[in-house]
């Protein structure tokens, strides 16, 4: 696997370094007490959605399966850590041959989930499940974030489409995921090119106002456009009197003209004025496309105009106010000692200030009401009841250190949209509100 598929610079050798100095002190001490190879369990969770949204969606699976593969020391990695005497010889002897050799379960890509659902699961050594921390919670508390913003855009959006033009916003690595974490959760394209490139998703993009400004007339720079790009373009049509500019677009191109965008103004307004005015010059297949720092609530409220496309850019790539999903990676079991037979012992932190983890190695599942909508989520550590046995949600992800799961970016997305169907209707409401349906534990 080439780290360049992680969105990483080519010269980035391994994703080993994405992390904290804390897991490598951690996996010092438990191989000089002896603990650190007992079978451990860590489960990947947040204790709760951000203020005021109903439903949380899995994203960066497939990138948590990319950083693991590439979670290598080599030569270069170990000199750096010996050089900041990080950790001492032994270790970086246990660290040369590191090669994550566990199992890891968890939900599929897309799908949604709530307050304590096991995400991810990580099983394994203590040492080589403690090193995989950071960068696990790194890619999902980031992706998830995004898909999160994006799920509530599309179903405000309600069927129209969504352009993702945040890479300008965030940092370039960022984008790349953002892009690709926006995409599961409905938008339909990008603007970001290496987004299109390293994942196949549809790329878009015409012009900006720097383009009109550049020639001397509105007009010139319209003629300039489609006689590059054809009459089926997208013409920026407010640098200067939005009126005008769609006169001449439509006396450039003729009815054929693909679609006009609006960037700035009382977007509801400009965009009843602007369809009116296309109909008018018999462009009644030209579309409307807005911009201008849209979020899921400047949306909805363009619900009723006559608007074809939505572009967004920072609102989404910072999760819309929500930035991270406050996940965690908490140990909840372990051997009570390093013989592979030994059995696990489930542990949990003592809770305190509203940290609270629960212990022991869970299944999950989503149990639905008679008209086969969810109604709970329901995790436990014992047996799974007969009733919710078809209704799990974990699914193997590595076995044995292998990737067992791989998938295209279309499964995770086309995953989203029928999960977010099986919810109750108000899960998709923009006002404040507990989460959708309850988690219970059995």
């Amino acid at each position: 696997m080439n780290t360049a598929d992680l969105g990483l610079p080519v010269d980035v050798p391994s994703t080993a370094l994405f992390t904290d100095q804390y897991e490598f002190t951690m996996v010092q001490a438990a191989l000089k007490s002896g603990t650190a190879r007992r079978r451990s369990v860590f489960e990947v969770f947040t204790r709760r959605l951000p203020d005021g949204r109903r439903y949380g969606v899995v994203a960066g699976i497939g990138r948590v399966l990319d950083a693991v593969e590439n979670f290598r020391f080599d030569p270069g990695v170990l000199a750096f850590l010996r050089e900041q005497r990080i950790v001492d010889e032994p270790t970086l002897k246990w660290l040369a041959d590191y090669r994550f050799s566990g199992d890891v379960w968890g939900y599929p890509e897309g799908e949604v989930y709530f307050p304590g659902s096991p995400i991810l699961r990580v099983e394994g050594s203590f040492a080589e499940c403690v090193l995989l921390e950071t960068v696990i919670l790194s890619i999902l508390n980031h992706d998830s974030a995004i898909a999160a913003a994006a799920s509530r855009m599309s179903a405000a959006a309600a069927g129209r489409r969504l352009i993702e033009m945040g890479a300008r916003r965030t940092h370039e690595l960022a984008a790349v995921a953002a892009s690709r974490a926006a995409y599961i959760g409905g938008f339909d394209s990008t603007s970001d090119l290496a987004a299109g490139f390293r994942y196949g998703i549809p790329t878009v993009g015409t012009s900006a106002h720097a383009f009109t400004l550049l020639h001397d007339t509105e007009r010139g720079a319209f003629q300039a456009q489609v006689d590059s790009l054809g009459r089926g373009t997208t013409l920026l049509v407010d640098t200067y009197d939005v009126a005008e500019a769609v006169r001449t677009a439509v006396d450039v191109t003729g009815p054929e003209l693909g679609a006009v965008r609006i960037d700035s103004g009382d977007l509801v307004l400009v965009a009843h004025r602007v369809r009116h005015q296309l109909d008018e010059l018999g462009a009644v297949n030209t579309k409307i496309v807005v911009t201008s720092d849209l979020d899921e609530y400047a949306i909805a409220s363009l619900a009723a105009a006559p608007v074809d496309a939505y572009g967004v850019g920072t609102q989404l790539v910072t999760g819309s106010g929500h930035p991270t999903c406050s996940m965690v990676y908490k140990l909840v079991a372990r051997a009570r000692s390093a013989d592979p037979k030994a059995p696990l012992q489930a542990v949990a932190k003592k809770p305190l200030g509203g940290k609270t983890s629960v212990g022991g190695r869970k299944w999950a599942a989503r149990r639905l009401d008679g008209d086969g909508v969810a109604e709970a989520e329901v995790l436990g550590t014992g047996a799974v009841p007969d009733s919710l046995a078809d209704r799990q949600l974990l699914v193997q992800l590595i076995k044995g250190g292998e990737s067992v799961t791989r998938e295209p970016l279309e499964a995770a997305r086309r995953r989203h949209f029928e999960a977010r169907a099986g919810l109750p209707l108000s899960a998709t409401q923009l006002s404040r509100g507990e989460p959708v349906i309850p988690t219970e534990y059995v």
